[in-house]
């Protein structure tokens, strides 16, 4: 899968995440386990782990489980029963490893890209906890168009290596001031904050993955273009404590 490909996928999981977010909770709900499913699928390829499919399955559990404590939790914190569902996916990457049998070849580098495969899921989670909170939806889709925006100017042939994710923040921070200045119940000093958030993460993923063979493939291009939306959903939440209360 090439760069410009990625991008638009990014690009199009954060529409889809902005308009199921002005529609409602469930909808969102439904837009966050398809990212989930994405990135638990492409997340061993993208890393080449050497035992996949229990990557997955942790992964995918893991995204599942936050979205569902999102949406279900009811009162504040909203995510307070987050930390237990990591706990139990930190777990389940450990029973994975153990029921191995292939000699388990590589072991610390498989455990270490479950666990933070299964961190990355989660995180997904904060998209539907902002989303319940008050001010939440008109946060998710500012911060959603800022990471679609930044996935854009990712992608340009001139934004390569730090000069691009430079150019993905800035183009990101511009976009989400723009939108925080036209939906309701977001400032435009909320939306500037939010979109430097989203495209930190777009320009962090850029820089990482400009040298990683195995992202051209499908599987592990979905989850690469999927990663900085799932990490985003944690930050935009942090973004809407902080400033929106």
């Amino acid at each position: 899968m090439s760069l410009s490909t990625r991008a638009v996928t990014t690009a199009v999981l954060s529409a889809a995440v902005a308009g199921a977010a002005y529609v409602g909770e469930v909808p969102t709900v439904g837009v966050i386990v398809l990212l989930v499913a994405l990135l638990a699928i492409g997340w061993p390829d993208l890393l080449d782990a050497p035992a996949r499919g229990g990557a997955t399955i942790v992964v995918l559990g893991a995204g599942l489980g936050g979205a569902a404590v999102a949406w279900r939790t009811q009162g504040e914190p909203v995510l307070r029963h987050l930390p237990i569902v990591v706990a139990m996916a930190l777990v389940l990457a450990f029973l994975a490893e153990m029921l191995r049998r292939d000699g388990r070849p590589r072991l610390v580098e498989s455990v270490t890209g479950t666990v933070a495969g299964a961190f990355v899921a989660a995180a997904a989670a904060g998209w539907i906890a902002t989303v319940r909170s008050v001010g939440g939806a008109s946060l998710v889709v500012t911060a959603a168009v800022a990471i679609a925006v930044a996935a854009v100017v990712s992608a340009l042939a001139a934004a390569r290596g730090w000069l691009g994710a430079l150019l993905a923040v800035a183009a990101a921070a511009v976009a989400g001031a723009a939108a925080g200045a036209v939906v309701p119940d977001v400032e435009p000093l909320t939306g500037l904050v939010a979109g430097v958030t989203g495209g930190l993460g777009v320009g962090a993923m850029r820089v990482l993955l400009e040298r990683v063979p195995q992202v051209r493939g499908r599987r592990a291009g979905l989850a690469a273009a999927s990663v900085p939306i799932a990490v985003g959903g944690m930050l935009v939440f942090a973004v809407g404590r902080v400033l929106l209360g």
